[in-house]
């Protein structure tokens, strides 16, 4: 057992050995979580006959709460629970999410939803913090270790991205699952390997040190345990509210509008307590967190729109190759990830040694730039499409390979730029702000997806990929420009970072 920080955060090479541990953790609950959001919008059309504008304001509000809690996890965390109770706690709430499903997906599905939304956010935000306290302040590896641990992420999502919904949809092991279990067993895999991500996480505890411990040691052992059963309490009692806010969308609305402005002020207050310095640190993280809405809102059509697109206007094969394309738009982003996310975590450090290395604003400007390629291809498959309006599955994955670079620049560096811009006393709650921007892109993403989605009402099949690739084309432009504005403005959101790279 490693008993000391300073001797985890000595390391040497290029990461630290409890990142390989934390890796395989997160790659197990990825496989349950991105698993199931590879099903959800589908599921919702096919078989609980959701027209499509509401399946995709649903799956929306659905992304944005899971989102949105890890704000409410970070929190507890922090003040109560500590980093890995919270995620234990956080973890065995999907569990039960994800069984509740298997039973019966159309009759528990917003029960089994709700588990879900809850025990994601105990569990994601505090996951990525222990990563975050790997690392001394000021390490430069710490974005290629964010970037490895973000393929973990990736490793989890194509395998659960794929094999989730191919198994639901019949067309995967049909040999041997019934075709009336198919949606029990693609649900039932979730609740398996979130199992299998808890064992993990706890045969890692033995190597954290102190790490994630909960802040109230020092108080009475029967005091702590009152505030750690009201919390466990608290998140129980939340999962009825978010049933309902999910299934009646307008709900949704009236809970956004107030839970970022909350979250602003609850930080605003929290400055007090910090120097100038430390507080225009803050203001440079909450400037990512903005930027970052857009970019999510676009990117994660993925699970809205672009899935209603896969499985009606994609072929079903790459090169001969026979590949469902709802299995394809979940899983060809993390294969890609997977790919090249070590290859981009190690071009960082060696730019880093030889002074060239890009700072994270233009790092996040690039971002946006590759996104927008990505919908620009998306867009073109229009021009490679039959009569009856089915296109190339290989052109479509390509514009996936283009986002992925996007995110590469983006999304893991995202999260090591909060915690270094952070205060420690506030890591869990800046990073839960990060996925509460998260939560607010998904939200947006669902509106986008179900205007879209209304456009195209009682069109014909080519008429529909016309109407969806026009508005991927909106999209690209929108994002060329979000990146231009980022990278004109870069100089400025420099000087709040202060020495922070």
């Amino acid at each position: 057992m490693t008993s000391n920080i300073e001797d985890i955060q000595s390391f040497k090479g290029k990461y630290p050995k409890q990142l390989w541990s934390l890796f395989f953790s997160e790659m197990w609950e990825r496989f349950s979580f991105y698993g199931m959001r590879g099903m959800l919008i589908y599921f919702m059309v096919t078989e609980l006959s959701l027209d499509e504008g509401k399946a995709n304001l649903q799956y929306g509000a659905t992304q944005a709460f899971v989102y949105a809690f890890t704000f409410v996890g970070g929190i507890f965390a922090d003040k109560i629970l500590g980093f890995r109770q919270s995620l234990l706690w956080g973890g065995f709430l999907m569990i039960i999410g994800s069984v509740v499903l298997a039973i019966d997906p159309k009759a528990f599905f917003f029960l089994g939803i709700g588990f879900n939304i809850i025990g994601t956010g105990f569990f994601k935000p505090n996951i990525s913090t222990i990563v975050g306290n790997l690392y001394k302040e000021g390490d430069h590896r710490i974005d290629a270790g964010f970037s490895m641990f973000y393929a973990g992420v990736n490793l989890g999502a194509l395998l659960g991205g794929y094999f989730c919904i191919t198994i639901g949809k019949g067309e995967l092991f049909s040999a041997f699952i019934p075709k009336h279990l198919a949606w029990h067993v693609a649900f039932g895999i979730s609740a398996v390997f979130m199992v299998v991500s808890l064992l993990t996480f706890l045969r890692t505890q033995k190597s954290l040190a102190s790490i994630g411990m909960s802040p109230l040691l020092h108080l009475d052992n029967k005091k702590r345990k009152l505030y750690e059963y009201i919390t466990f309490l608290i998140s129980l009692v939340f999962i009825p509210i978010v049933m309902a806010m999910v299934s009646r969308t307008e709900y949704t609305d009236i809970f956004m509008n107030i839970i970022g402005p909350l979250s602003l002020v609850y930080i605003i207050f929290e400055m007090r307590q910090y120097s100038l310095e430390e507080n225009k640190k803050l203001v440079a993280a909450l400037l990512f967190m903005f930027f970052s809405i857009f970019f999510w809102a676009f990117f994660e059509q993925s699970g809205g729109s672009l899935s209603l697109f896969a499985a009606n206007n994609l072929s079903h094969s790459i090169f001969g190759i026979p590949l469902d394309p709802n299995g394809v738009n979940n899983s060809s982003n993390s294969l890609f990830v997977i790919a090249f996310a070590t290859l981009i975590g190690l071009l960082w450090i060696a730019m880093a040694k030889k002074g060239i290395e890009p700072n994270t604003i233009i790092k996040f400007g690039l971002g946006f730039l590759f996104l927008s390629g990505g919908f620009y291809i998306f867009y073109c498959t229009r021009f490679f499409s039959d009569a009856q309006g089915i296109s190339s599955l290989g052109v479509f994955t390509m514009g996936w390979f283009v986002i992925t670079f996007g995110e590469l620049c983006l999304s893991p560096i995202g999260m090591g730029i909060m915690t270094k811009l952070s205060p420690k006393k506030l890591q869990a709650v800046i990073m839960g702000m990060w996925f509460l921007a998260s939560a607010y892109g998904q939200y947006f993403a669902g509106i986008l997806g179900a205007n879209i989605s209304e456009a195209s009402a009682n069109a014909n099949n080519y008429q529909r990929l016309v109407v969806y690739t026009t508005g991927y084309k909106q999209l690209a432009l929108y994002s060329l420009a979000g990146g231009v504005i980022i990278i004109v403005f870069s100089p400025l959101i420099k000087r709040l970072m202060g020495h922070v790279k």
